[in-house]
């Protein structure tokens, strides 16, 4: 797994994040947004299925908004949160087309979440809401394959009264499971 981070001065975070296995082949496709790069830096894992990979980070914002983003070999305790968090937690269905919310305690400085299926594609959306309908943070996920290529991100929650909010894109065919797990940092 590859640790990806991306983060900025103060200003929005438009990032496109792609797996490469091969010159012509992307299983993992990864769209992050964030209002604020510094108080809530994009940091997420990215399952390269045990071979060479190439990990491609893209700027999709404004020219005037620029970030910085780096890419390393996953250690702990980041490395172990696929794993380690599912078996720890207990998870919850989110079936294709549905939406699950979990709201945050005001005292969490960091918020855990591992998105994943038994095998089949992964299509959803993960938000760190303030208020309602309000995304501070988002990040938006295809694969073709959500249990090598599962989903795990850390939201930083520097507000009060957040809510993490999950919305499967994908048919009814093809549900998920959502892991959270709320760190006083």
């Amino acid at each position: 797994r590859v640790q990806v981070a991306v983060s900025s001065a103060g200003r929005p975070v438009h990032a496109d994040i792609q797996l490469w296995l091969g010159p012509d082949w992307t299983p993992y496709t990864l769209r992050a947004y964030s209002e604020d790069g510094k108080r809530r830096p994009v940091q997420t894992l990215v399952g390269t299925r045990c071979k060479a990979a190439m990990v491609e980070v893209r700027n999709l914002g404004e020219s005037e908004f620029p970030f910085a983003a780096a890419a390393n070999y996953a250690k702990d305790p980041m490395a172990s949160l696929p794993i380690e968090l599912p078996a720890s937690t207990p998870g919850e269905r989110v079936d294709g087309g549905a939406l699950r919310s979990f709201a945050l305690d005001p005292a969490a400085g960091q918020v855990e979440v591992v998105l994943l299926t038994d095998g089949r594609q992964l299509n959803a959306r993960v938000e760190l809401l303030v208020g309602p309908n309000n995304p501070k943070q988002s990040y938006e996920v295809f694969t073709n394959n959500g249990e090598l290529n599962s989903l795990c991100v850390a939201f930083d929650t520097p507000d009060a009264g957040a809510t993490v909010r999950v919305v499967n894109h994908a048919p009814v065919e093809f549900p998920c499971y959502i892991h959270v797990r709320e760190r006083r940092v």
